[in-house]
């Protein structure tokens, strides 16, 4: 079979086409330039998509993966020759199903191809299942290594043997292998079930035979507990009876309490309010305090008074003291001014010398006057005497005249001073400065006693304002009080009633509370005559235990009963082991034979590998020898697929994780290509394809690889893509 082209728009790929020739193809692109894509549409276009597959970590489903980028539909179309005929294939979305509609056609015609639907078309047309093509014909990227699917096993066994791809050895290994687990497999399996359920019904028949037994002694114990109970209720009447009759007796003389307390407030009360209700405790013990400051008010009295006589003596004292003859009447200012003017006069200096210098002046003149006239000056004699008379008359009268002055001014200082009693002026102002001085002291004792006067008033009126307030506040409950011993009296009555009614009311409190904490005692509650045999708190804890352990007792005999009514008949589970016992002896004989079975099948396995390994490996190491160019020529293939090389002329094989990688690429190249060849039809072969399969060889070994495939494409049409020139070039040079 040749595919001539393929036209898609599918993931990456929109309306791009791909034309393809006999034998080796080489497909050059870059990354991300679609190669894997051309590939899985190739893929797609024979086994179409599973759309069941979903989204998974790390994994997209091929329906999401290669929707085409555009948003267009997904769709292709692909021209191959098979058997002689060109036949051409479309696929496209049906809804929203990608893929979901399929054609077949003859080329040339137009014709349905009616032996081909999208189910069997990559089957019918490549000679295998997607399985086997997948693991053989189709190498996607990073994919040469293959796994042992149950197609390409019952494949390889059917070319082994009969030729018949019916079953292959994992189907019949899994189906033998699950039947026998369907027996024996953990808990699940029939076996273990049975052994469970065994288990269980001798784990039910044993619980039966417990739980008879609990439920009989559980009979015998609550027989006795029940004895033991009705004592012990019995023992607790009689504590009942006797507590009964102690609280009665309490509870009366609690009553009794209350009503004697009770009494006695109600006394109190009025007694305290025989003549009007009192203020209360805080304001009569606030008028006891203000009855003690009235005391304290006399005292303070009688020494103001004391104080006041006092002060009146040393006033009068102060003024006759200050009393001067020679300032009679007269204030400190006014004897001042007038010592001042005495003082004055008695220190000034009589002036006469006005008049001396004048008298003196007119008898030198008299003298001149004369001396002019003897000289002849004067036109006469007698005019120089006549002048000369008067200047000289003048001249002793004023000398008379000052004499005079100074005798009356010395004998005025003199009666001055006398009548001081001093001896010079600052005297005088001393004798006034002495006066004003004992004046002060007068004033001082005058102001002294107007306070003392001023501060017996006010006490006076203090005392009769607090007499009058203790007298009104006291009328309010004692009308008769006159004085301040009848207020004293009356406060202390009062306080005393008080406090005495406090303290009742407390008793009464009290009393109330104790009334109240007593309940009334029942009635009807009899000594039954019951001597009891232990105290009243022993016989309660007894009676509790009992209690306690009849519950215990009746709980333990209900679930014993219930389990026996749950767990079923006793018969039926007897007969139900024996059941189970005869059934499990034969699922046991049936594992055993499913194991030999398992067994015989293995040895027969072996020898299907035996017969078809050697072929297979021989095949696969020609082929890696080609690929090596000599250096590895031997391959072994185990059950499990893994596939391992050995050097020519070595002693051990090799693991591929113990080759580089490159090597390990060439060894499972060579393992497909052999694979290839003996699981498809060689009669009509299908295209192999192989994306990127040479990006870990050198260009020695692409050389060697390239040199193969190339003998192989003149089998079978070869795809080869490449994200490398290299290929391309020695394909140009092998062509050239």
């Amino acid at each position: 079979m040749k595919i001539k082209t393929m036209r898609a728009t599918f993931g990456g790929l929109d309306h791009r086409e791909l034309t393809l020739k006999e034998g080796l193809n080489i497909i050059t692109a870059p990354n991300e330039g679609g190669k894997s894509t051309w590939s899985a549409f190739l893929r797609a276009m024979f086994y179409g998509i599973n759309t069941k597959e979903r989204d998974k970590q790390n994994h997209i489903a091929e329906k999401n993966r290669y929707q085409p980028w555009s948003g267009a539909a997904m769709e292709g179309v692909m021209e191959l020759e098979w058997k002689g005929q060109a036949i051409t294939l479309r696929r496209g979305p049906r809804g929203n199903t990608p893929f979901g509609s399929f054609e077949a056609v003859y080329t040339d015609t137009g014709e349905p191809v009616g032996f081909l639907t999208a189910d069997n078309v990559g089957e019918t047309l490549l000679g295998a299942p997607r399985e086997i093509f997948e693991r053989s014909a189709f190498v996607g990227q990073g994919g040469t290594a293959i796994d042992g699917a149950p197609a390409l096993e019952a494949r390889i066994a059917a070319l082994a043997s009969s030729g018949e791809e019916d079953v292959s050895y994992t189907q019949v290994e899994r189906v033998l292998r699950d039947w026998r687990n369907r027996r024996q497999h953990n808990k699940t399996g029939l076996i273990p079930r049975l052994e469970g359920e065994l288990a269980e019904v001798e784990g039910t028949l044993a619980r039966m035979a417990k739980a008879f037994r609990l439920s009989q002694e559980a009979r015998r114990e609550l027989d006795k507990l029940q004895a033991e109970q009705k004592l012990l209720l019995s023992e607790r009447q009689a504590h009942l009876a006797q507590a009964m009759a102690a609280r009665r007796r309490k509870w009366e003389a609690g009553q009794q309490a209350l009503v004697q307390a009770r009494g006695q407030v109600e006394s109190l009360e009025a007694e305290l309010g025989r003549y009007g209700t009192p203020p209360d405790a805080g304001t009569l013990k606030k008028a006891q305090e203000e009855l003690n400051y009235l005391n304290t008010l006399h005292a303070n009295q009688k020494l103001a008074e004391s104080q006041l006589e006092e002060a009146r003596g040393a006033e009068e004292a102060a003024k006759a003291a200050a009393a001067d003859d020679l300032f009679p009447g007269l204030t400190p200012d006014e004897a001042w001014r007038q010592a001042g003017a005495d003082a004055e006069r008695a220190g000034q200096t009589v002036r006469t010398g006005g008049l001396t210098g004048g008298g003196i002046a007119a008898l030198v003149l008299a003298a001149a006057a004369l001396a002019l006239a003897f000289a002849g000056v004067l036109p006469a004699l007698w005019m120089g005497a006549a002048a000369c008379g008067v200047l000289a008359a003048a001249g002793v009268l004023l000398l008379a005249a000052a004499a005079r002055n100074k005798k009356r001014a010395a004998a005025a200082r003199a009666e001055c001073l006398t009548r001081y009693g001093v001896q010079t002026p600052d005297d005088i102002l001393a004798r006034a400065s002495a006066y004003r001085e004992r004046w002060v002291v007068a004033a001082e004792a005058a102001r002294r006693r107007e306070a003392v006067e001023q501060s017996l008033a006010e006490l006076n009126a203090q005392d009769e304002d607090t007499r009058r307030a203790l007298l009104e506040l006291v009328h309010t409950f004692a009308p008769a009080v006159t004085d301040t011993f009848g207020v004293s009296a009356a406060l202390s009555r009062a306080l005393n009633l008080e406090q005495r009614l406090a303290t009742a009311r407390v008793k009464l409190e009290g009393a109330q509370a104790l009334a109240d904490s007593l309940p009334r005692p029942e009635d009807g509650l009899e000594d039954n005559g019951v001597v009891p045999r232990f105290d009243p708190a022993e016989t309660a804890a007894r009676l509790e235990a009992a209690e306690g352990e009849l519950s215990r007792l009746r709980s333990g005999l209900a679930l014993a009963q219930g389990e026996l009514n749950t767990l079923g008949d006793r018969e039926e589970l007897t007969a139900r082991r024996e059941a189970i016992l005869e059934e499990l002896e034969e699922r046991r004989r049936e594992y055993d034979a499913l194991t030999a079975a398992l067994e015989a099948l293995e040895q027969a396995h072996t020898g299907l590998q035996a017969r078809f390994s050697p072929a297979l490996n021989r095949r696969a190491g020609e082929l890696l020898a080609k690929l090596t160019g000599g250096r590895y020529d031997k391959v072994s293939l185990t059950r499990e697929f893994e596939a391992l090389a050995e050097e020519r002329g070595g002693l051990l094989p090799r693991r591929a994780l113990a080759l580089s990688q490159g090597t390990a690429d060439q060894l499972y190249l060579a393992v497909r290509l052999a694979v290839c060849e003996l699981v498809l039809p060689g009669e009509e072969p299908c295209p192999l394809v192989l994306d990127d399969a040479l990006a870990n060889f050198d260009d020695e070994r692409m050389a060697l690889a390239l040199e193969t495939l190339a003998e192989l494409g003149r089998k079978r049409q070869i795809l080869l893509f490449t994200c490398h020139s290299r290929e391309a070039d020695w394909q140009r040079r092998m062509e050239g």
